[in-house]
Order: structure tokens, then C-alpha cells, then sequence
């Protein structure tokens, strides 16, 4: 689909995406990567890296990939002052790095648990704090506009009302959008920095979608959803881009939410049978390269 912004709108800024290597950060990279900025994507799996970066640099976008763990502070400090010596300074942050995976309370360890806060609020903190005096009005390595930096928290739906064997991510998630509503109030009033969040819903060819949503009960989950279908990641990509550009200039605290509006008739209502169809999922693609992104997109 073809880009309702102008090509140019993030001209000169630069971006740092955590799990901005595959499915959904993968597109957020691209389109801000298309769209002028220069790209650092922090992963943990080197192939998915060198096979992101590849793929941008062809597209001639610069990039660079920077391998860490969004819950170590020193792997953050380490990622921020290399995009920062690498492109000079730092515009945008997007916190994309999840965790996620089925399974009843009961049956759930309390590291599992720790293991998802840690990765998605914790993370998301810890990316935030580390990056905060660059994004910073007036410090070295500042965003290059008159305002402060932008950060962008990727959220979900899933503890609006409540969600079958997501205690975990559900919990998770509603951390991070008290993070981003907090970080908007005190550093939008003292640094002028934009934080927001996007909360997706079903995104079509996704590791989220493979895991928790496999093509043979598809068509169930869809009969509850209220648009019937599954997004696309080039939606997502759309509202980042709104966000990080001076189109969303007055917009801060805000987690917006894509997902055709399904949230508003409470698709958690699938049957339980079928739930338990989901927790059986094994993801079945291949996670050594941007997922589902095809030649055409690129």
C-alpha cells in the first residue's frame, strides 16, 4: 500500500527500534527508514539483525544492527551511546521488544511471569531512562527539532477487558501504557519530549498471530471479531509514523489504538475449547529474518 505521508517527513532524524528486527518493529524500521530516518535496531539474535540491516541498506536506507537485551541496563547504555556515536544523535525511540506465549495462570511459573514484565515493562523503562538525556532538548546528541524526542511504546489490547491465559502479557502491557502515560506528563513538561503508544491488534503474519491464532482456527477467532479480520503491519507502521512525525506534534500520553475496533465487542469472548486450541500453538515460521515481509514491501 502506498504511503499517505510524504517521503520525506522524518528527514534527517534517527531512530533506535527495539525488536524492530521482525514483525511489526521490522515494519515500523522500514517505513520510518523509507520515510528519511536513519535506523538502529536492537535484537538479541544476530541473524535477524544482519538480515533486517540487509534488507534496509538495500532499500538504501543507513541502518545499523546492534545486538543486547532490553532487561540488561548495561546492554541498553551500550546500544544508545553506539547509535549515538554511530548517527550523532537520537530522535526517535520505539520500545517493540515483547514477549508472549499461552498458557492458564495455574499452569504459569512465576519466572514466566517475571520473564514477560521483564522483557515488556521493565525493558521498555529501562530503553526509556537510558535514552532520556539524549532525547533531551539542548543535550549532546539531541533530537534535531526545537522540541524534545519522541518515544513510542508498542502495547496491545489484551487488559482492556480480559484475556484468556494472557495474565502475563495482559499485566505486562498495562505497565507499560501507566509508563508511557507517567514519562508524557513529567518529561513532556520538563523536556518536551512526545511519549505515546500504539496498542495493535490481530496483525496478520506476525509471530504473535502464528503462536496465538494458527490457521486451522483462524475462522473462529474471526467470527468474534468485530472487523472480521486481521491488520496489517503496514498499520502499525501508519500510526508510528503519525506519532513521530510533526503530524502528531500535539499528541502525548496517548496509546492508540489499531485494531479496526475490535476491543469494543470483546473478541476474549471465544469459546474456551477454541482457546485451548491456541495454547497447543507451536510457532511454525522461520525466525532468522524479517517475518513476512515480502519482496514487494521491501
Amino acid at each position: 500500500m502506498e504511503s499517505p505521508f510524504k517521503g520525506d517527513i522524518l528527514k534527517g532524524k534517527v531512530a533506535l527500534l527495539t525488536g524492530g528486527g521482525s514483525g511489526i518493529g521490522f515494519e515500523i524500521s522500514l517505513q520510518l527508514g523509507k520515510h528519511g530516518a536513519a535506523i538502529a535496531i536492537m535484537g538479541r539474535r544476530k541473524t535477524v539483525l544482519r538480515s533486517a540491516v540487509a534488507a534496509l541498506h538495500s532499500l538504501g536506507i543507513p541502518a545499523i544492527g546492534l545486538e543486547g537485551d532490553v532487561r540488561k541496563r548495561e546492554d541498553a547504555v551500550r546500544v544508545v551511546e553506539s547509535t549515538i556515536n554511530h548517527f550523532g544523535k537520537l530522535d526517535i525511540l520505539v520500545n517493540a521488544a515483547a514477549g508472549n506465549f499461552l498458557v492458564p495462570a495455574e499452569d504459569l511459573s512465576p519466572n514466566g511471569f517475571r520473564t514477560v514484565i521483564e522483557i515488556d515493562s521493565v525493558g521498555t523503562f529501562i530503553m526509556c531512562h537510558e535514552a532520556l538525556k539524549y532525547l533531551k532538548k539542548g543535550e549532546r546528541g539531541q533530537a534535531s527539532s526545537s522540541s524534545g524526542g519522541i518515544i513510542i511504546n508498542i502495547s496491545a489490547t489484551l487488559h482492556y477487558t480480559a484475556t484468556w491465559y494472557q495474565i502475563h502479557v495482559s499485566a505486562a502491557k498495562a505497565a507499560v501504557d501507566s509508563i508511557t502515560r507517567s514519562l508524557a506528563l513529567e518529561w513532556g513538561t520538563d523536556y518536551a519530549i512526545r511519549v505515546n503508544g500504539i496498542a495493535p491488534g490481530p496483525i496478520e503474519d506476525t509471530a504473535g498471530v502464528s503462536k496465538l491464532a494458527p490457521e486451522e482456527i483462524r475462522s473462529k477467532a474471526t467470527d468474534y471479531m468485530a472487523a472480521h479480520k486481521f491488520g496489517e503491519k503496514w498499520d502499525i507502521a501508519m500510526a508510528a509514523l503519525y506519532l513521530a512525525s510533526d503530524a502528531g506534534k500535539y499528541v502525548n500520553g496517548n496509546t492508540l489504538i489499531v485494531d479496526g475496533g475490535n476491543w469494543l465487542s470483546n473478541p476474549r469472548d471465544l469459546p474456551k475449547e477454541a482457546v485451548n486450541q491456541l495454547s497447543r500453538a507451536v510457532e511454525r515460521k522461520p525466525r532468522d529474518s524479517p517475518v513476512g515481509i515480502p519482496k514487494s514491501r521491501l
